[in-house]
Parts: C-alpha cells; sequence; structure tokens
C-alpha cells in the first residue's frame, strides 16, 4: 500500500491516453445512438448512469466524471434520469466495453425524494421542470440492479454520494434500520467512495489493458467484498482501540437530565468517562504493533453486531471517522454474513495541477440539447458561480461533507478560477455580470490547511476547528482576498457574490477578510449558520458556541456602516438535532426574539448515512468520545411531535405554532412566557382566522374569544417583515 505523499499519488498526465483518443472531444457526451454514430463511434468504453438530469458542467458529477475520462481517451456515454421500470432504457446505448457506472446523482436519492418528516416532495431541482417522478428510491440499487438485467457480464461500478455513504453497514432513517453495506444489496463490482477522481482513471486504464475487474483490490478509495483477509494482512480488532459494551435499554431520554458536555475532539484518553477508562486503555496486539500500518486491517464490528447492538454500531462509526486521514488510515473491514466488506484506504487529494484540469475540461457548461430549454431548478441556481475548493475540516456532526470530499482543503489556482469566470462571462447564456459564487462546501477555506506536512498525515482529530482553531491550522485568509479582488476587477464583472455557507469561527481570524467579504461581496444579506444557542447541542454538533458569532456580528456591523450600507445577517438552525431538550430549543427561541429573528425556514435534523450525529440518533450515544456501555448517553428528540415542537419553537413568531406552544410552555413551567408584552414568547390569544390548528397530541384547537381591543396587527399576531423573514 503506498504511503501518503505528492510523489506516490500517480499523476493524471502519467496515463497513455486509450486507444480511442483518436476520437476527439464530443460537444455533449452522447445520450443516444444517433449521437453515438454522429461521433463515429460503434460503441461506448464506459456508460455512467445517473439520478440528475445530465447538464455538461462540472457541478454534477456524472459531467465531470465523464469528461475527465473522456479526456483520458476513453468514449464515455450517458444514461440520465432511465425510465427503472425495466431493463430497455439501460440498453440505449449498448454494452459498455469495459463497464457502467451507477450513481444516484448529486444527492442521495432519499435525501432528494423525502423531507426530514419522511413525506415525499414535491419537486426535484436536478430534473427538468422539477418533476417529481423521475427518479427511483435507492437509484443505486435499483439501477444497478437494471443494469445486471441489460448486460449480465458487464463490470459494474458504483459510487457517488449515495453509495459513498453507504460503504458499510449503516443506519437508514427512511426505514428505521440498520442496512447491509450497499456493496452487499447492489451485487457490484467495485465502490469507489469519496471524490473519486484518481480512482476511475486508474480502474479504467486497468480494465482497458484487460485486466479482470475482480482483480482490482489495490486501488485507494474503493471498496469490494471478499471471501477472506488475504494472509499478508494482520487483523487489529477495532474493540482494541475503543472498547465497547453491551447496551441496556435506556429510558425515554426526555425524562433524563442533560449530563455535563464535554466539548473535546482529540482521540486520547483526556476527558474520558473516569468509569470507562480502565475498559478502553487497551494496547494494540503485539504483532500488530510490529506490522506496517499498511499491511494492518481494522476489524470492524459485523453487520450483524451492529444490528443487535447500539452501542456497537456507535463504536463502529467513531472507528470508520478516525481512519480517515488518508496519511495514515488503514484499511478496514466488516463481516456481512459470510463475507467480507474490505475498504481500503481513503484516496489521495487532488494537487492545485490536478484539480485545475478538472475544472479546465471542455465543458459545454449547459445542459444536454435533449431537454430542449426545460428549467432545471438546481442547473439555474449554480450556472453563474465557480467552485474554488473542495473538503472540509470542521467536521460537523450532522454533516456528510467529510465523510465524502474528507477534511483536506484541495484548491485551484487562482488563473483556472479567473478563467472560469470570463468562460461564463463569454459563453453562458443570460450573464449579466454577476457570479453568484465564488466558494465551495464552504466559503473561506481555500487554500487553508495545517501548517506542517507531518502533523496533518499523523493527526487523527476530527475537526481542525472544534472545540477551537487548531494551533497547527493556518488561517491566511490573504490568497482568498486576492482572489476576490482580482475576479471582481475582470473586464464585465460587475458583482462577484459569496453564496457558500461562512464559516464564521474562521473568518474572525482575518478582519481584514471579513472587511473585503462585508464591504464588497454581500448582496444585502448574509447567511451564516450557528445552528443552536445552546452549548450542549452545539457539543454535539461539533459547532463552536455563540462567543464566536458575536465576534463575527460586531465586525459585520462595523464594516457595513463604514461602507454606509444596510446589510443584514442570516442564521441557520437546525431543529431536533441529538443532544437537544425542550429546555434547549426553548433557549434558542428566547435567543431569537433578544435578537430579533424571525426565521421563515428551519431545516429539521435528517439523519444521513454515515454522519456521526446519525450514530447519536440511532443509539443514543456519544461517538466523539470512547463509547462504552456507560458512557455519556445523548437525549435524542425522535418523536414527530417532538420533533415537530422544536421546530415550532424556532419559528416562535408563527401564529400556527402558538397553540402548540402554549400547551409545551405550561407543561413546562414556563406559562409566565404566555402572553402580550415584549418579555413574553408567545401571545395569550389567537388569531379568529386559525380555526384548524391540529395540536401535539392530535387534537385540534379551538381559538378563545379574543377581548375587546385586541389588536391582531401587532407584531406578535404577524410574522415580522424585514432582513430577519428572508427566506434560507
Amino acid at each position: 500500500m503506498e504511503t501518503y505523499t505528492s510523489l506516490t499519488a500517480k499523476p493524471f498526465s502519467s496515463y497513455r491516453p486509450y486507444w480511442a483518443k483518436r476520437f476527439g472531444t464530443a460537444p455533449v457526451l452522447p445520450m443516444s445512438r444517433a449521437e453515438m454514430d454522429t461521433l463515429g463511434w460503434d460503441s461506448c468504453d464506459i456508460i455512467l448512469v445517473s439520478g440528475d438530469a445530465y447538464i455538461d458542467h462540472p457541478s454534477f458529477g456524472a459531467a465531470l466524471i465523464g469528461r475527465l475520462l473522456e479526456a483520458q481517451g476513453f468514449r464515455v456515454g450517458i444514461i440520465a434520469q432511465p425510465d427503472w421500470q425495466s431493463a430497455e432504457a439501460f440498453k440505449v446505448l449498448g454494452k459498455p466495453n469495459l463497464y457502467f457506472g451507477v450513481t444516484a446523482g448529486n444527492m442521495d436519492s432519499m435525501v432528494n425524494r423525502y423531507t426530514a418528516d419522511r413525506k415525499i416532495r414535491s419537486d426535484d431541482a436536478y430534473t427538468p421542470n422539477a418533476a417529481s417522478d423521475k427518479r427511483p428510491d435507492r437509484a443505486v440499487l435499483v439501477y444497478s440492479q437494471r443494469c445486471k438485467e441489460a448486460y449480465p457480464s458487464a463490470p459494474l461500478v458504483i459510487g457517488s454520494i449515495e453509495a459513498s455513504l453507504r460503504r458499510i453497514a449503516h443506519y437508514d432513517y427512511w426505514s428505521d434500520k440498520v442496512r447491509r453495506s450497499i456493496l452487499v444489496d447492489s451485487k457490484a463490482d467495485l465502490l469507489l467512495y469519496g471524490n473519486a477522481e484518481r480512482a476511475i482513471i486508474e480502474l479504467s486504464h486497468r480494465l482497458g489493458r484487460g485486466e479482470d475487474i475482480a482483480d482490482i483490490q489495490d486501488i485507494r478509495g474503493t471498496a469490494f467484498i471478499r471471501k477472506q483477509v488475504p494472509d499478508e494482512f494482520v487483523e487489529v480488532p477495532s474493540t482494541r482501540l475503543d472498547r465497547p459494551g453491551v447496551v441496556d435499554k435506556h429510558e425515554d431520554p426526555y425524562a433524563m437530565k442533560m449530563g455535563k458536555s464535554d466539548a473535546s475532539c482529540a482521540t486520547d484518553d483526556k476527558g474520558s468517562d473516569a468509569a470507562a477508562a480502565p475498559t478502553i486503555s487497551m494496547p494494540l496486539p503485539l504483532k500488530a504493533a510490529k506490522v506496517p500500518r499498511d499491511r494492518q486491517v481494522i476489524r470492524m464490528p459485523s453487520y450483524e453486531e451492529v444490528v443487535s447492538d447500539p452501542v456497537m454500531y456507535a463504536h463502529a462509526s467513531r472507528v470508520l471517522h478516525l481512519e480517515a486521514n488518508p496519511g495514515n488510515a488503514r484499511a478496514l473491514v466488516q463481516k456481512h454474513g459470510n463475507r467480507e466488506v474490505w475498504l481500503n484506504p481513503p484516496p489521495i487529494p487532488l494537487t492545485t495541477k490536478e484539480m485545475d484540469h478538472v475544472y479546465d475540461l471542455p465543458y459545454a457548461r449547459k445542459p444536454h440539447p435533449a431537454y430542449q430549454g426545460a428549467n432545471i431548478p438546481a442547473w439555474e441556481m449554480i450556472r453563474f458561480s465557480v467552485n474554488i475548493m473542495r473538503g472540509c475540516f470542521g467536521g460537523c456532526t450532522f454533516c456528510s461533507i467529510t465523510e465524502h470530499e474528507g477534511r483536506i482543503i484541495q484548491s485551484r489556482s487562482e488563473d483556472s478560477i479567473l478563467r472560469e469566470i470570463e468562460e461564463i462571462r463569454d459563453k453562458v447564456d443570460g450573464f449579466t455580470g454577476v457570479i453568484s459564487d465564488l466558494g465551495g462546501p464552504t466559503a473561506n477555506m481555500y487554500r487553508l490547511s495545517c501548517k506542517s506536512e507531518e502533523i496533518e498525515k499523523s493527526c487523527r482529530k476530527l475537526s481542525c476547528v472544534y472545540p477551537g482553531v487548531c494551533e497547527n491550522l493556518n488561517t491566511d485568509h490573504s490568497a482568498l482576498i486576492q482572489l476576490y479582488r482580482k475576479a471582481r476587477n475582470l473586464r464585465g464583472v460587475k458583482k462577484i457574490l459569496i453564496g457558500s455557507g461562512l464559516r464564521y469561527d474562521l473568518a474572525v481570524k482575518s478582519p481584514e477578510y471579513v472587511k473585503e467579504l462585508v464591504q464588497h461581496h454581500v448582496g444585502g444579506y448574509l447567511k451564516i449558520a450557528p445552528e443552536h444557542s445552546e452549548e450542549n447541542v452545539l457539543s454535539k454538533m461539533m459547532k463552536p458556541g455563540m462567543g464566536a458569532y458575536d465576534e463575527f456580528k460586531r465586525m459585520f456591523e462595523k464594516f457595513s456602516a463604514e461602507a454606509g450600507k444596510k446589510q443584514y445577517l442570516i442564521p441557520y438552525f437546525i431543529a431536533a438535532h441529538p443532544g437537544s431538550t425542550d429546555e434547549d430549543v426553548l433557549n434558542l427561541a428566547l435567543w431569537l426574539k433578544r435578537n430579533d429573528f424571525r426565521l421563515d425556514q428551519v431545516q429539521t435534523f435528517t439523519p444521513t448515512p454515515m454522519a456521526m450525529a446519525t450514530a447519536m440518533y440511532h443509539s443514543g450515544k456519544n461517538p466523539l468520545r470512547k463509547v462504552t456501555k456507560d458512557s455519556e448517553m445523548v437525549p435524542v428528540p425522535k418523536a414527530g411531535n417532538v420533533r415537530k415542537l422544536h421546530k415550532a419553537f424556532i419559528r416562535y413568531h408563527d401564529p400556527q405554532n402558538w397553540p402548540m406552544l402554549r400547551e409545551a410552555l405550561k407543561k413546562m413551567g414556563r406559562a409566565d412566557l404566555i402572553g402580550n408584552g415584549k418579555k413574553h414568547l408567545i401571545p395569550a390569544y389567537q388569531p379568529a382566522v386559525l380555526t384548524k390548528i391540529v395540536q401535539s397530541d392530535g387534537s385540534r384547537f379551538v381559538p378563545k374569544v379574543m377581548p375587546k381591543g385586541f389588536n391582531q396587527t401587532k407584531s406578535y399576531a404577524s410574522p415580522k417583515k424585514g432582513p430577519g423573514s428572508r427566506k434560507h
């Protein structure tokens, strides 16, 4: 196994082009036989099946991978949003010479199709005219089955965020159970996880040279099924790293008091529960300690174990996240029945030169002509935006970016970014001079990295910015400031907006950056994400305390005033996150009222596969610390009425929520917050027009007759107009 250094990652340019390079570059990748005939192709080498409409733009995975493989000389066809009711739609381009590549698209299909309340969505942003019926549930599984039916002998490779986050046994919120690795259920030959450029280029060339896909088991960032662990590997039981115990069935978390939070995310024993300490100081087996890490494999709890024992599930989640740094991660193996699901270490991040190559490919930068100008909301949202980096070292437990893209930031060069802005200016229809975003997973991690390559390679922390910004992290924003200045001075560019979420705890480390952002790149409103106000919830999110928010707010207002601009912060909050109690969300509502925020939209926590917050949701344990039978229990708002209540508290200003909130406040002994004065959270009386309100217990609310002189037009009876009411 290769050691993680820039010298051992084979550059994209080092591969000899596949023989089909002679066919040249396609205007768009073909979706039909007629298009293949026009290009002079008799067959496709690789066929990508996607749950999204095909938009030839680097923000869409199928287009990016397709163009990348085309540049290597392969003929790549696209089957976008096929009719999955039969295998016929999967035969439209014929049998691929090398393999089918199956992806659900840019989003997990279940997240795409269902709300946080498990209700089906009425639209799909990645589909022409936002039609909601163009992709199936669990798209990777369905598409994989149809590919096998269409051409049983064609190798099958799965990838994208849906496959990536389901690569081991995982809790599935929509079926409320732990499901097997998607490798087992899809019957795929290989799974590519994370950003898979390196893996898919190497795989394609090796298959093109005639290797059998069953023999290709040494590519980083891949997962596959083995019958047994090879003799040259030494197994290290994950329970030697963290010794878990059996979980007892616990009481309703709402009947328990919150324990003291531990903000530390360190991976040593500091801060662990005293009772747990004797069970977790376990040395590695002597045999394993003498074996190089590239010949060690971590034996994860089996599928059967994590299904039956929530503590083992939380333990497995913790171990997987600790083995995520490409510099020191070992292979993982998890038994499913008599089969072994094997995960090679994560892919080596791309260099700046390789990132430039990926984004400089000849994209048409528009939807495929077959859509005849139909409105595709996701395309409309990003058509004038530019991706400048990938990855995130924030480690927020509810987010899957780190699990998919990794913690190491991969940045494009300034020249490549400026070229793309000029290409948008010159080629994209409808450009008015406004770039809607220069960003990525976050707005301000461009070119930020560890100060030491050696420390970065050996680090096993879950976040570089929690509980505070790591002293080894370079927080210099000067490269980003320079990029902003050069971008807005390009000919034909009137305005550069920043639409990606801002990491404000990093931003305050660079007042010059905050000034540059606020005075030149905010269009009146700037979105940031405190997510919550209470420390015991923030500690389960791995988010900074409100002190960082207050400091950023002070800077934001100061620099806005200096520029003579009226600008507003729009905060994001999550309802019903693990760790949140009714008291916590009440305190958040009071914070919102004190700060005069009245939010139109609030996101309810959705447990997505592999996220650490999902492990908390399922197990009631905190995997940010060593997991044992006696380790910290996390209160989890699971019941539908509790989740609705938490969302209602954050939208305390909405009259529709007042009956539920009155009922809750009385039960909590906080009836003092009900009344018509400024100190009250909600009014005592209900507007007469609201007659069909269902309370948390399912009964219908019947409003009282309001007293004479009660003013329905006051602010407590209608949501406030102004900056705080802007939708996220």
